[in-house]
């Protein structure tokens, strides 16, 4: 029926795999979403959340993958066929004596070293794969940043639970009575490894320290709590802040593959081989027995609906370290809402302001925040993204919020939809199928400083959509980049586009697709950058990219 998912692989998933369990919203009428008369596409209003490779069939949608490539303002400077991981992917930049490399890495097992000196001319310099029964650690989230006071690189990596399948199936904790136990009894280090780096591949690195986030293990026993979660915010100097959840009693977590939800802990790292914890933070009403007590839970309908996602995906976002002197921390944290944190004294991380974000169900509704505008304008800008494919969810949008007073952030308004040009065989992205939406604006370790009033996101089916905000009362889509939805019949379809990374200092973006990776410009930057900025001096390895 048009509207409702079919499942393609009967040997992954199972019957009891798609049982709607008590508080979950429902399949929605196909009558109520889809294409509408005027060329403009409806969303549903709630759907239940189903795995990223289930499709969905609807009136209106391209019968085949469409091989055009759109561009407003922006033009590929290069393309390399190169993939590390369909639905997602992590990169970290940075120089070493003379040479700007990238390290890409997706999947846990998968990484390769580029040089991207000249973006036109990128080469493989080093990359390593292994099998899911390799006993090594996966190969988790990773910062890469030059220490001035130890005069020498360090990556430091998450290492957190696994967070989606589990014995090779999708997890339910809501009907798979299995699941808790299975997270709860996993044995891999639920924490953050840190790393000396003795040259710029991950063959180089040694280790000096493994921390795990749960402060009250013993050595023998195994540790509580999911670990680190996607990226640590480490800017290089004293402090580091991670998302985690530190013990068992962080269970107030509505989404079904994880027991925990998240809040955000900080560390001391000034002695890389003995992080120090400093202090935890979480939102009111995420451990159990606090319930009652937690206006966070009070009226919020996400509350038990067996799907949305509660606490932190990400590390918190400030637009530069505390050490520099910023004081405050944004954190998204799903379906709890959007907060302000002061962490100017890690010690006692608290937050001072809060705001509510508009119910999204399903779909990830608080994951990303950008901070790059908000030392000029006083703005954030805020986004979850979307989990379901073929716009199986309600739209995922990137909103506004106005942090100028921190006690009381206001959301003012919501940045527009992005729609395919005039010459295109359709008239809305989401009729090229795959997911829709915005992912993430790249991350804290984009090289350089922020300029031009722009925001680039990656928008899957949308490629990567760059928003000129430059009059923040009047945002718009000011350039664009979308590729093709893949260059084979098996290149994944859910997630055409799925992450950027931008070099400020050299005006491009890099944009990872299905099918391979872009080197992207636009005018709204500036013509790109050849070679390292900042001529010779920037080669030397003691003033490196933080990547």
């Amino acid at each position: 029926m048009a509207g409702s998912p079919y499942v393609p692989d009967a040997k992954k998933y199972r019957p009891e795999d798609f049982v709607r369990v008590a508080g979950e919203p429902a399949d929605p009428d196909p009558a109520s979403w889809g294409m509408q008369p005027d060329g403009t596409f409806l969303p549903p209003a709630h759907t239940p959340s189903v795995p990223r490779d289930v499709f969905v069939d609807w009136p209106g949608q391209l019968d085949y993958r469409d091989p055009e490539t759109y561009a407003l303002n922006a033009k590929a400077e290069a393309f390399y066929p190169i993939v590390v991981n369909t639905s997602h992917s992590w990169q970290c930049i940075y120089d070493w004596d003379g040479t700007r490399y990238m390290l890409h890495y997706g999947g846990g097992n998968h990484w390769k070293l580029y040089d991207i000196t000249d973006p036109r001319n990128l080469t493989i310099v080093d990359e390593e794969q292994w099998g899911w029964g390799d006993p090594r650690p996966q190969f988790g989230a990773t910062t890469v940043q030059w220490n001035e006071k130890l005069g020498k690189h360090l990556a430091i990596q998450a290492s957190e639970t696994p967070r989606y399948f589990l014995k090779g199936r999708v997890a339910n904790k809501w009907i798979d009575d299995t699941v808790e136990g299975q997270l709860k009894e996993w044995e891999g280090l639920r924490g953050f490894r840190t790393f000396e780096m003795n040259g710029p591949s991950p063959r180089d690195w040694t280790l000096i320290n493994e921390t795990s986030t749960d402060p009250n293990h013993g050595p023998d026993e195994i540790q509580e709590g999911n670990g680190v979660l996607d990226l640590p915010v480490y800017y290089g100097d004293k402090y580091l802040f991670v998302a985690t959840a530190p013990d068992n009693t962080f269970t107030n977590q509505p989404y079904k593959t994880t027991l925990w939800a998240a809040g955000h802990a900080a560390y001391d790292v000034s002695d890389p081989s003995k992080p120090e914890l400093l202090s935890t933070w979480w939102v009111p009403g995420t451990r159990e027995g606090e319930e009652a007590d937690s206006e966070y839970l009070a009226g919020n309908d996400r509350w038990n609906n067996k799907t949305s996602w509660f606490g932190s995906r990400m590390g918190v976002f400030m637009p530069r370290s505390v050490e520099s002197g910023y004081r405050y921390a944004y954190a998204a944290q799903g379906g709890q809402g959007f907060f302000v944190l002061d962490v100017s004294d890690p010690a006692n991380i608290h937050h001072v302001g809060w705001c509510a974000l508009p119910s999204s169900v399903a779909g990830t509704e608080g994951d990303n925040v950008d901070t790059t505008q908000v030392e000029e304008t006083g703005y954030v800008y805020v986004s979850g993204y979307p989990m379901n494919t073929d716009c199986y969810e309600p739209a995922k949008e990137i909103y506004q919020i106005d942090v100028s007073d921190p006690t009381q952030p206001v959301l003012v308004r919501t940045l527009p939809r992005p729609l395919p040009p005039a010459e295109a065989k359709f008239t809305d992205w989401a009729q090229r199928r795959g997911s829709f939406g915005p992912k993430r604006s790249g991350y804290f370790t984009n090289t350089g400083t922020p300029h031009g009033g722009v925001i680039p996101y990656a928008f899957y089916a949308a490629g990567v959509q760059i928003f000129d905000v430059r009059d923040p009362e009047d945002p718009k889509v000011g350039a664009y980049f979308v590729p093709p939805m893949g260059l084979k019949d098996d290149d994944d379809l859910a997630a055409p586009v799925h992450g950027v990374f931008v070099e400020w200092d050299r005006n491009l973006i890099w944009v990872f697709a299905n099918h391979g990776i872009y080197a992207v410009s636009t005018p709204l930057l500036g013509e790109p950058v050849v070679g390292l900025p900042g001529g010779d001096s920037a080669a030397d390895a003691s003033a490196p990219a933080a990547g």
